[in-house]
């Protein structure tokens, strides 16, 4: 059983969220781990924090009352008469931050920032789907909170925009997970993820859909990034508009003076003796999806994550059997989606190649 704040723990939450704003008596000097952020209008305080939630674990703090937007947290993890090991996760199973252990007594601050959007998990969900506001759950071996503090994002904060499939999207029901939920813990306060996907979509269906693409395109702004991995349902695309969709979609993200990134398909686990087959590789008729996907990434200059060369050389070093766990074979026989633990093991690999390319500042990454 886990508690949920409510009532006058909301009106103080907005109370210190309005305090820290206007510069009122709730705001306290941040740290320099989390200071001068140019172009942000450098260092910001913080929001007071609030009285934690308690309850066993997993700890379910609930603000319903914060409208869709994007917040900077801060909490305080830790028990000051015991022991504590905590991650925290935020709405539809995001995790913020990595497993944290504490002493007896000790008391870890972390600060993130989190996109609050309706509907909570998919993209292509209905409207009101999931709990309204802000979620934030405390997992881990001993989770414990003991204070958590919430103020709106800077308006120009910067946004890390995910447009993909099912094994990118914010997946709301365990044992399925997406490499974009799994990203945000590779980031420190100032970037918000945007998981702008959803199960089941393709470049053709991106496009078509008024939820998918076109709503995302109002929210991107000069100074963002835009990565785009769609492949495994364009099955039946062929290759001419597979890469006139791709096109458009980095057409479309230019404009806004965003920058987009197209990301080759994770591998499925299908194998044809020591190495993948056609189908572990996404090749359709129309030919190799991710090699158009290198080709229309040449052709329009744009930056490439080659996910399906990492996973490819990171599946076959592993073997047919030891890169189970990455994928749900165990679990229900799926070679195709991947587990809590395989998408860390892709967002890893997702968040190496962007400090690499130099699309976030260091600074961002922790």
């Amino acid at each position: 059983m886990s508690a949920a704040p409510r009532g006058r723990r909301t009106a103080a939450l907005l109370l210190a969220a309005a305090a820290v704003v206007t510069g009122g008596p709730a705001a306290s000097a941040s740290p320099a781990a989390d200071a001068g952020r140019p172009g942000l209008g450098g260092p910001r305080p913080d929001a007071a924090l609030l009285e934690a939630c308690t309850g066993t674990a997993p700890v379910v703090c609930t603000y319903p009352d914060l409208p869709p937007g994007h917040y900077d947290v801060t909490v305080m993890l830790g028990d000051r008469h015991g022991p504590a090991g905590t991650e925290v996760q935020a709405e539809a199973r995001r995790l913020m931050v990595p497993a944290v252990d504490t002493a007896d007594g000790e008391l870890a601050r972390r600060t993130f920032t989190v996109n609050v959007r309706d509907p909570e998990s998919q993209q292509n969900q209905p409207a009101g789907e999931g709990t309204p506001g802000l979620t934030l759950t405390f997992t881990g071996d001993a989770p414990h909170v003991a204070g958590i503090g919430i103020r709106p994002a800077d308006v120009r904060t910067p946004r890390l925009a995910l447009l993909g499939d099912s094994t990118v999207t914010d997946q709301g029901g365990a044992p399925y997970t997406g490499w974009g939920q799994r990203l945000p813990a590779h980031l420190r306060l100032g970037v918000s993820v945007v998981n702008h996907s959803g199960s089941g979509e393709s470049t053709v269906s991106v496009l078509a859909k008024p939820e998918m693409f076109d709503a995302l395109v109002p929210q991107l702004r000069p100074g963002d990034v835009a990565l785009v991995q769609l492949a495994h349902n364009d099955k039946t695309t062929t290759a001419e508009q597979y890469r006139a969709n791709l096109t458009e979609i980095v057409t479309r993200v230019r404009a806004t003076g965003a920058t987009p990134v197209l990301v080759t398909p994770i591998v499925r686990l299908r194998f044809d003796g020591d190495q993948l087959d056609s189908a572990g590789l996404i090749e359709t008729a129309a030919g190799s999806l991710p090699q158009h996907v290198r080709d229309v990434a040449a052709d329009l200059d744009v930056d490439l994550v080659d996910l399906t060369a990492l996973s490819e050389e990171l599946v076959e070093g592993l073997g047919p059997v030891d890169a189970q766990p990455i994928y749900l074979v165990r679990e229900n026989g799926d070679r195709t989606h991947t587990s809590w633990y395989g998408a860390g093991v892709y967002a890893d690999l997702v968040a190496g190649e962007l400090r690499r390319l130099g699309l976030v500042p260091e600074r961002y990454w922790r």
